[in-house]
């Protein structure tokens, strides 16, 4: 049972981080032909506990069937409306190095509302290379390929140095919404929504609780020991390592 979206109240940013998880468990649920699930099974299934769940979908103005729970697709598509995943988001990607190939060739986007529709690289090696059919072009065309067509995200995969810069030039053109995935700390005016994905952090998570598990059964064989401060990676000459773009 779904309330109007006109009467939805505002949706709190802790149950927005949770709902991608929820969809994509309804997701894999519904590709098993799974037609219906408890509050407790998709809790359990997501890992959070079944009240916060029912707390999360009221947001949506969803309550379930008692005795039945919620039906899986129903459910799943209304998360999509409230993530805005029912419409086709442009996306432009600024910085092609490993990481930058990596997310425009990545299929997921297309199926989950989201369409790459610019590639950009101050690197001259990577000129004209096209990527999932777009074209990597230099950065300085970014105004001419946002008027020919707006672009609702940008994604920052640059070097730290660069990320500043690049943030601005996205900001300048019209685009409220940037996904950074550089090392750095973005300054934003009010109005534009930064998400930051910083992977070395992540990763830093993850040693801190493999050694945790590690110490508590007494051993950390296996494990080669590193400098208390790691250098971090530089190529030749100084620079930093993955994509050219400008600062």
């Amino acid at each position: 049972m779904s309330a109007d979206p006109a009467q939805r109240r505002e949706i709190p940013d802790a149950t927005v981080a949770r709902l991608p998880e929820y969809l994509r468990t309804l997701s894999r649920l519904a590709e098993e032909g799974v037609p219906s699930v408890s509050s407790e099974e998709l809790a359990a299934a997501v890992g959070v506990r079944s009240a916060q769940l029912r707390k999360d979908l009221s947001h949506l103005g969803s309550y379930g069937v008692r005795g039945v729970g919620y039906e899986v697709e129903t459910l799943a598509l209304e998360i999509s409306r409230a993530l805005g995943l029912t419409q086709d988001w442009p996306v432009a990607i600024v910085g092609m190095g490993n990481l930058g190939h990596a997310l425009a060739s990545y299929s997921g986007f297309v199926t989950k509302g989201f369409r790459i529709v610019a590639l950009f690289d101050d690197d001259p090696a990577l000129r004209g290379e096209v990527v999932q059919g777009v074209a990597i072009q230099p950065f300085d065309q970014l105004p001419a390929s946002y008027s020919q067509g707006p672009i609702a995200i940008g994604v920052i995969a640059t070097p730290a140095i660069a990320a500043q810069s690049v943030c601005d030039a996205l900001i300048d053109v019209g685009v409220r919404s940037i996904l950074n995935f550089a090392p750095a700390v973005l300054s934003v005016p009010d109005g534009v929504d930064v998400r930051r994905v910083d992977l070395s952090t992540e990763l830093q998570i993850l040693a801190f609780h493999a050694q945790q598990k590690a110490l508590a059964h007494g051993s950390l064989d296996g494990v080669a020991a590193t400098p208390a401060v790691p250098a971090a990676p530089r190529l030749a000459g100084g620079a930093e390592p993955e994509s050219a773009v400008a600062p």
